[in-house]
């Protein structure tokens, strides 16, 4: 019997070690941040995995018709143009062009098309934030005749109504409705196919606390990011896309950038004096790969436009080094697109 006892009080030592043993290896993996991460976290918060929309509930009937609907040159009038052409998933969601050709004579458009990116968490679309989102925005380009060209809304509808497959995917994607290819339902599907491209990067994984995602110099970029005050402009998960700014706070815009021409920026919507050279702030998800910059693609290098940006908006001259680890920490921002949403 005292043999029992004894083997039972060994059993129950041992188990009760195994169990510290996991509660330590269990308290070693929780990430402990360091002062710049926790600091970090507090101005980027964390990016989501898909771009939620009350309005337009994302289902996978819905994102298969969108993304069929934004490779296809159907939406141009003489098929030459899709949304792709000017938002390339394969070349990070542009064309890196100064600005893009459109349907028909290839007149160049008045502006630099902005990647689609991670777009759906920006405030509004366009550089002068004329639409509210995605789903508006992707009505847009269709009609404009300097881009694809379509003349109207019953002309579009009437083109993809004689084609099967479309027939078919709309049906599938709204199936609620007595009529379910509509320009409107056109704009829904591509916004859900756009809502599902973004684009988590190792930035990511360093402010969910992997202090070893980023390295020396990015972290160096990181800290001079947020104290010389580029955070007042390109904050929370796409580090901009939430705040409309005068471009050349301190002196005009033109004289930093040599810019061809002089662009009112959100005036031209508003009429408001108060809004002349106001554009929203730029993404800088992917700010890498999306050359050139700026609403006119004046400015082709990334350590430049930083130049730029430092002069023209805070007023301070960077040093090299400075500029160094500043686009450092920019290119730390560079993901991936999912592999099945590209062509």
């Amino acid at each position: 019997m005292k043999k029992l006892g004894l083997f039972l009080a060994v059993i129950s030592l041992l188990t009760a070690c195994n169990l510290n043993k996991k509660e330590t290896k269990k308290a070693v993996e929780v990430p402990v941040f360091t002062e710049l991460q926790t600091k970090a976290k507090g101005f980027f918060g964390e990016l989501p995995l898909v771009a939620e929309n009350k309005a337009n509930i994302i289902t996978n009937e819905k994102v298969a018709l969108g993304k069929s609907l934004y490779f296809d040159t159907i939406l141009s009038k003489n098929q030459t143009q899709s949304c792709n052409t000017c938002h390339d998933l394969n070349a990070y969601g542009v064309d890196n062009l100064p600005t893009s050709p459109g349907d028909g004579d290839g007149t160049m458009g008045g502006r630099n098309s902005p990647t689609v990116l991670n777009a759906a968490l920006h405030i509004s679309q366009f550089w002068d934030g004329r639409e509210p989102d995605v789903e508006a925005q992707a009505g847009g380009p269709v009609l404009n005749p300097v881009e694809m060209g379509m003349s109207s809304e019953k002309e579009v509808v009437n083109r993809l109504s004689k084609v099967e497959k479309y027939k078919e995917m709309f049906a599938k994607a709204f199936p609620d409705d007595k009529e379910a290819i509509t320009y409107d339902n056109m704009k829904k599907a591509i916004g859900a196919f756009e809502r599902k491209l973004i684009t988590p990067s190792k930035f990511d994984e360093y402010l969910a606390g992997d202090n070893a995602a980023l390295n020396e110099l990015e972290k160096e970029g990181l800290a001079l990011f947020m104290d010389k005050g580029c955070i007042a402009c390109h904050s929370g998960n796409v580090l901009g896309g939430n705040i409309y700014q005068k471009f050349g706070v301190f002196g005009d815009y033109w004289e930093h950038t040599k810019s061809a021409k002089i662009d009112d920026g959100k005036f031209e919507v508003t009429k408001n004096e108060a809004d002349k050279y106001v554009f929203k702030s730029p993404s800088l998800r992917n700010i890498e790969k999306t050359y050139p910059y700026f609403h006119d693609g004046s400015i082709t290098k990334l350590d430049e436009a930083v130049k730029i940006m430092a002069k023209a908006q805070l007023n301070i001259d960077l040093t090299e080094s400075e500029i160094k680890a500043v686009v450092a920490y920019l290119n730390s921002l560079t993901g991936e697109v999912a592999q099945e949403y590209k062509m």
